[in-house]
């Protein structure tokens, strides 16, 4: 005999309250969030003029509350949070190309590329490699070639993309841990570098001082970092010259695509860090990697271009993710008796442990390694821009919470008076009960569909 589930059944006595209909209202209006949050308090709305209360909203002390999406940037913790975020990050992205959202569209004419810049190599690892549409072995090399670990150096596995080796070392002792781990944490700080050395070379291009190039030309940009399968991060970016006042005053004459393409070739490798802790791992100068590509953003032309459509969907798409596409985990790590139970593969938990480690001895505290662990060292933020590139996500947020403010004094009958709210409001848990779960689960199916 086939049971209803528990929480069916909970749902269906929830069918035969009052306030079903409202209840339910309240879980759709989330889009499918899975974690959302619980706050209890009150608004009043007032008339700005007379100070007349025209309408107040309060949770009623006896369970009530007011639930609210959580707002988390991953796909992995709320798709549905994530993809709003996705949307607002291809707005901000685009706009800084074609103009749009308070950005003058003058700026598309803007000398402008987009650059991906690599981690180095921290030692061999397995990988997909792809020629003329086939598959190729992973890292051909002589029959009997091993490392000083007596391991094979070389791999003829053609490597399908769901294959749980990509990105293991061929040898984790041969794999220099403390270095990957120490170029993850300082990874920010060399695209910092790279900004400044990127302004210098452009000065050095056309012979004049890096001073008086801040006073004819403006470096904007927006990047999001990319987490491999190795563990390490790439930085994506739309670099774009624009004149002193940014998007709004249209550069030099001579800033031309070609010398922002050379000169990001150039600045690239001139740029290094020396890693701290050299009494204890040995010194290290910390480099990007070789791998590098400078491609201009053009909307028309014969042949292959890269549109601004696409750039600022690709830049988008990985704006949502986090470490655990390198197979990481999402929570911070307390204590180190967690590790050896934490569900990672084998590389991911020794970079962890280097983590746990390095950050435990005073020569890497400023780096906070333990507490950014659990990203593999990377404790940066995964999408940044300079200040005039483009609008915020802070206004494109505020652009959207106006317009369902407007929504609902229209609703209310006071869309056209002047008023004021005034309110306070405190956390007191987050999540769903078992029936309110199965709403949302309903919701994220339905979205899903219809987006699929």
């Amino acid at each position: 005999m086939n049971q209803v589930p528990k929480s069916a059944a909970v749902l269906a006595e929830r069918a035969l309250q009052g306030d079903f209909d409202a209840w339910q209202r309240s879980i759709v209006r989330l889009g499918g969030c899975t974690d959302p949050i619980h706050l209890v308090g009150n608004t009043t709305l007032a008339d700005a003029r007379t100070g007349e209360v025209l309408h107040s909203f309060a949770s009623d002390g006896r369970g009530g509350r007011l639930v609210t999406a959580c707002g988390n940037r991953r796909t992995s913790v709320c798709p549905t949070c994530a993809h709003l975020y996705r949307a607002d990050t291809y707005q901000l992205i685009r706009a800084g190309l074609v103009g749009g959202k308070e950005t003058n569209p003058e700026v598309s004419a803007h000398p402008r590329v987009f650059v991906t810049l690599t981690a180095p190599g921290f030692g061999p690892v397995h990988t997909r490699r792809e020629r003329n549409g086939r598959l190729r072995s992973c890292r051909p090399r002589k029959v009997g070639e091993n490392c000083p670990h007596d391991v094979p150096v070389g791999c003829f596995t053609r490597h399908a993309e769901d294959d749980p080796q990509l990105g293991e070392p061929l040898c984790p002792r041969c794999y220099d841990y403390a270095g990957a781990v120490l170029w993850q944490a300082l990874a920010g700080q060399l695209w910092h570098r790279f900004a400044m050395e990127l302004r210098r070379e452009l000065a050095r291009r056309v012979g004049i001082t890096r001073t008086c190039l801040g006073t004819l030309l403006r470096l904007s940009y927006a990047k999001v970092a990319e987490y491999q399968r190795r563990g390490l991060v790439h930085f994506h970016a739309v670099i774009r010259l624009d004149g002193p006042e940014g998007a709004d005053s249209p550069p030099p004459g001579w800033a031309s695509t070609q010398l922002l393409t050379d000169a990001v070739n150039e600045a690239v490798g001139r740029v290094s860090l020396p890693a701290p802790g050299g009494d204890v791992i040995g010194d290290r100068t910390l480099r990007f990697g070789q791998q590098l590509d400078v491609r201009p953003i053009k909307e028309f032309g014969a042949g292959e271009r890269l549109t601004s459509a696409a750039v600022a969907a690709y830049i988008a798409k990985y704006a949502t993710k986090g470490a655990e596409a390198a197979g990481a985990v999402d929570g911070r790590i307390h204590r180190s008796a967690d590790l050896a139970m934490l569900p990672v593969r084998a590389h991911t938990r020794r970079m962890i442990a280097t983590c746990w480690w390095l950050g435990g001895l005073p020569q890497f505290e400023a780096l906070r390694l333990r507490q950014w662990a659990h990203m593999l060292g990377y404790g940066g933020h995964f999408s940044t821009k300079s200040r005039r590139y483009s609008t915020t996500l802070t206004a494109l947020r505020q652009a959207r919470a106006e317009h369902r403010v407007e929504e609902q004094m229209e609703a209310l009958g006071f869309a056209h008076r002047p008023t004021v709210a005034v309110g306070q409001w405190r956390y007191v848990g987050r999540g769903y009960s078992a029936a309110e779960e199965l709403i949302a689960a309903g919701v994220r199916a339905s979205r899903m569909e219809a987006s699929g």
